[in-house]
């Protein structure tokens, strides 16, 4: 059986006749700053933690008795927050 040919590849050549366009600054920067995942896991965690204080407390607190039932929205919005600010998170 005859043997086939083998077929030489070209070589890559970059590419060298494009121009910068004017007012076109570097790339974005990829990836969140290095405060989202910090600020994210500290609105869960004062989320949390006022539920649980508010449930384990029965409201007894004296911050916590002025908002009466209002405390577990409290704790779900810091929590929400959290959700909120994960986002931005890549």
């Amino acid at each position: 059986m005859p043997k086939s040919k083998v077929r030489k590849k070209d070589t890559y050549k970059p590419v060298t006749n494009v121009t910068k366009k004017k007012g076109v600054k570097g790339a974005k920067k990829v990836g969140s700053g290095r405060w989202v995942v910090p600020t994210m896991l500290a609105l869960f965690l004062i989320g949390l933690a006022w539920l649980v204080v508010f449930y384990i407390t029965q409201g007894d607190l004296p911050g916590m008795r002025a908002l009466g039932n209002w405390n577990i929205l409290v704790g779900f919005v810091f929590i929400g927050a959290g959700f909120v600010t994960a986002t931005r998170w890549r």
